[in-house]
């Protein structure tokens, strides 16, 4: 049995499909990303698995428990951290985890041991006020606070987002600790380099789920050629690209642009065409996640 199991599940918001009749199922222990903009759907599918509402149809099961019919069962066994922080900043470090716990029955010390890699980090200040902390802080407090009551299934919506670079690899690390006691993870993300730390991933876009499969084979799946194309006027660059021969696609990425070419490109040929920009470099690349990504949404 899948730790969540989700079947043709949809909810709309008056004309809006917030998530739009999807399917697929998140094993035991398997760290799994929801992948995709702002829109996508993905903390309307949070809300839904955990009970938080009900969908207009289809079905899904958390650890066996329906989100309907077993909606009780469900808010005990599984620890939710909302893309907001929703602490009490009133609180201080201590008394947040004490409260979560006593909400669930729980004990802070018999908990201890799996939230010690992520509450460690914040101990030393478990007399300070939780809205005094920092970002990165007020997520590892937050992450400390779902797990207190050692929920089997875990679900994370955009739990970096705001947070600076070092403590965003730092959450990361901690999952996959988390990972390995066995915790089942879902976790939600705009960023597309998190995706790779994923067993596997699920591409959302306005309630749909483009595809579902490892980073690996994700990124595989993309058997165009790639080129990354520079100019001094990189506006004027784009324009000009999407008309070259042999172009199938060009779109900002970075400090580049990144040209999607079929056959009958030429490299050679390409820079005729483009005789008359300044600077122009072209340079081959390898695709990534959000190469994909843009694929599938056209």
């Amino acid at each position: 049995m899948s730790a969540i199991e989700i079947h043709n599940l949809s909810k709309c918001f008056a004309k809006t499909k917030a998530v739009d009749n999807v399917s697929f199922c998140v094993e035991k222990g398997e760290l799994f990303g929801l992948i995709g903009p702002d829109g996508a759907g993905k903390t309307t599918l949070f809300r839904l698995l955990t009970t938080l509402l009900n969908p207009d149809s289809g079905n899904a099961k958390v650890d066996g428990c329906d989100i309907v019919e077993d909606y009780i069962a469900i808010r005990s066994r599984v620890g939710y951290m909302p893309g907001r922080f929703s602490l009490y900043p009133d609180l201080t470090v201590e008394e947040n985890l004490q409260f979560f716990a006593a909400l669930f029955g729980a004990d802070v010390e018999e908990s201890y041991e799996l939230i010690a890699p992520v509450y460690k980090h914040i101990e030393p200040f478990r007399a300070r006020r939780a809205g005094k902390l920092s970002g990165g802080m007020k997520q590892k407090l937050a992450l400390s606070c779902a797990l207190i009551h050692r929920p089997s299934v875990l679900f994370l919506d955009e739990p970096t987002t705001g947070v600076d670079a070092v403590s965003r690899s730092e959450f990361w690390d901690m999952l996959a600790c988390l990972k390995e006691k066995g915790l089942t993870i879902l976790v939600s993300t705009p960023y597309m380099d998190e995706a790779l730390r994923c067993d596997r991933i699920a591409l959302c876009n306005e309630g749909r789920v483009l595809c579902i499969d490892t980073p690996k084979e994700i990124i595989r799946r993309f058997e165009r050629k790639l080129y990354g194309i520079s100019a001094k006027s990189m506006f004027r660059l784009l324009e000009k690209a999407r008309k070259a021969t042999g172009v199938e696609d060009c779109y900002p990425f970075g400090e580049k642009h990144h040209l999607v070419v079929n056959d009958k490109f030429d490299v050679e040929s390409f820079k005729i065409e483009l005789g008359d920009i300044e600077g122009l470099q072209i340079v081959s690349v390898e695709s990534t996640i959000e190469d994909m990504f843009i694929k599938l949404m056209k």
